[in-house]
């Protein structure tokens, strides 16, 4: 067990044990004081357990633009998630953005793979990182900490606290949070440009002016379980990331929009569903061994510079 492992799991046990229903506030602008509590405890929605979506990328909105679509589909008419080529015709992107997608779907087509966060094992941005099959929240009064098992990654929400006059750009970017009704509120400011970052697995750039705001409602369970099979008609089921076939509990839903003035002719929006996972502990991903399985080396990626982590002796 590595070190970030065992910090990762130190966390999850303190954030867990002192997990109670978070107050809820209005979240105020940069260097104003947040307003006073407009919730009680009792009326916060309980997000807590383990939530699964088995597919790989972003459900289409509600309404409205959505996210750039793979141009590569299966017999069935859903997208090919083993070739990645994003639709650089999507009128949501600017013309450097589209000539970028289309450059690297071009680099798919080729049969190499061109370098992103996740097969580099680096932080992932928002909002890439939403991806994950599964997600775990926990909740407190302060903040809510967001959980991912891809290399045991996790983000944290301040909540009822207005983003910093001067926001120094991280991997996952400032998030700040707050409660209206039944609905948790993540705006996300400050999210770094670095060599391999984008919004999507179709490579979509992004620039520092990039403003990601997430929305986490319950639903009924009928209504999940139906947004879940819309959604699968976009991206198959993957692998084991089941959910739990007993369950008929609500489900939860998370709408995000992006805006990116450098990148985007317009906001657009994605949805994605989430039901109970179908088991109760996390399936550990250590990011170089699962990167390793798939790309044995450097002649898979279409940058040289690219490459799986490496160490020269244990972490352990």
């Amino acid at each position: 067990m590595n070190l970030r492992r065992r910090d990762f799991l130190l966390l999850v046990a303190l954030a867990a044990a002192a997990t109670t229903p978070a107050w809820g506030q209005t979240a105020a602008p940069a260097g104003e004081p947040a307003r006073s509590a407009t919730q009680s405890a009792a009326s916060i929605p309980d997000f807590s357990g383990m939530w699964a979506h088995p597919g790989l990328g972003f459900e289409n909105p509600i309404s409205g633009p959505g996210p750039v679509r793979n141009l590569s589909r299966t017999p069935s008419g859903a997208s090919n998630f083993n070739l990645l080529v994003g639709d650089s015709t999507n009128p949501i992107l600017k013309p450097h953005a589209a000539e970028i997608v289309k450059k690297r779907g071009e680099i798919s087509l080729s049969g190499l793979v061109f370098p992103d966060p996740d097969n580099q094992c680096l932080l992932q941005p928002v909002p890439y990182i939403l991806w994950n099959f599964e997600i775990q929240m926990l909740q407190q009064p302060d903040k809510v900490t967001i959980l991912y098992p891809h290399d045991q990654d996790y983000r944290q929400v301040r909540l009822n606290q207005p983003h910093p006059a001067k926001v120094v750009p991280t991997a996952h970017g400032d998030s700040v949070g707050h409660y209206e009704g039944d609905t948790l509120v993540i705006d996300t400011v400050g999210i770094k440009v670095g060599p391999y970052t984008m919004v999507d697995r179709f490579g979509t750039p992004y620039t520092q002016a990039l403003h990601v705001v997430e929305r986490y409602r319950l639903m009924d369970y009928e209504a999940a379980k139906e947004a879940q099979a819309r959604g699968q008609k976009e991206w198959p089921l993957v692998g084991a990331y089941g959910v739990d076939p007993s369950y008929r509990g609500k489900g939860l839903q998370l709408e995000f929009t992006v805006e990116d003035d450098g990148v985007f002719t317009m906001p657009w929006s994605a949805t994605i569903t989430y039901l109970r996972a179908g088991h109760a502990d996390w399936q550990e991903r250590a990011c170089a061994e699962n990167v390793a399985h798939y790309y044995a080396g450097p002649q898979y990626y279409s940058d040289k510079d690219a490459r799986i982590p490496t160490a020269d002796k244990p972490d352990f």
